[in-house]
């Protein structure tokens, strides 16, 4: 489960950006290490973000620092010509970029030149009042991200540094779902809402009059939904479902809306073929989905919610 949860995360939060390698089978190669050339800034962006987790996840990564953010943002980057690996020079603007090219300010982050003090500040009180023992750790890390989020303190990549330093906090403060189960693809999954509270918690945030609750709700929905994913699939791999008991739980609760043999592959590693294909029979008789195209190439498409 750790291995399909690393793959649906990188994968995931990248998409979140608009950073997506259509190839599925290179984009597996490109997460496992196996492409030393890449093509362009996608591949690039998605070999960065893999970089940057596999630190967090992989390495002892601890304390908390801004030169730990600094560095994740280093690797990033590492592999396109950006320059990484700094807090942002100029004030930036989060905006919305309408049909007709309008832009519409979303929030004004902190300025550049306050940037470095706002991100210390940030993580001391953080550090404090995970020592302290005050307040639930779940909430203290929702609102660090919050926090991080304002503050902006990169030209670009925000919102990934942000994802995957968030995955490190949970697990730093006890809650392992997120090595098991991917919040990035949950996130991906129910974009609109992440934005939404994200930019109703921001409101304020400057005079010290924001509320984050929106934001903090929906944090620990995503998370209780990870937990409750992470017990179907233990309960799963444990035997207590045939292989076509895990097809059908994945196609009907967890695949995207439009999906292929090759996604299921991945995301059941050790479910064959065949298996799959009988159990995707039974759906289509069972008018739960439909197929568009005949062999390898054939997608499906699920019919009910």
């Amino acid at each position: 489960m750790a291995d399909r949860a690393r793959v649906a995360s990188i994968t995931a939060s990248s998409a979140i950006e608009g950073i997506v390698v259509a190839d599925g089978a290179r984009a597996d190669r490109i997460l496992a290490g196996r492409v030393t050339k890449l093509r362009n800034r996608s591949e690039q962006e998605l070999a960065g973000y893999r970089d940057a987790q596999d630190y967090l996840f992989q390495r002892q990564w601890q304390p908390l620092t801004s030169g730990l953010l600094v560095h994740l943002h280093r690797l990033l980057f590492a592999h396109t010509a950006a320059d990484g690996g700094r807090f942002k020079h100029e004030d930036n603007l989060v905006v919305d970029s309408a049909a007709d090219g309008e832009l519409t300010i979303r929030f004004r982050p902190v300025s550049a030149t306050d940037t470095p003090f706002f991100v210390a500040e940030l993580i001391d009180r953080y550090r404090a009042e995970v020592a302290a023992q005050r307040h639930h750790p779940v909430l203290l890390v929702g609102l660090f991200a919050l926090d991080l989020l304002v503050i902006h303190p990169f030209e670009d990549g925000n919102g990934r540094v942000t994802r995957a330093l968030t995955n490190a906090l949970l697990l730093d403060v006890g809650y392992t779902a997120p090595r098991y189960v991917s919040l990035e693809q949950q996130i991906a999954a129910t974009a609109d809402t992440y934005y939404r509270t994200l930019l109703e918690s921001t409101h304020g945030w400057h005079d010290g009059q924001a509320d984050p609750w929106p934001w903090l709700g929906y944090f620990v929905d995503i998370l209780a939904a990870a937990y409750r994913t992470f017990a179907e699939r233990a309960a799963s791999e444990r035997g207590d479902g045939s292989k076509q008991d895990r097809v059908r739980d994945y196609v009907l609760q967890h695949s995207p809306a439009t999906f292929r043999v090759a996604d299921i592959r991945r995301a059941l590693p050790g479910i064959s073929d065949p298996t799959i294909r009988v159990a995707l029979d039974r759906l289509r008789r069972e008018g739960a989905i439909a197929s568009d195209g005949l062999g390898r190439a054939a997608s499906w498409r699920r019919l009910r919610p």
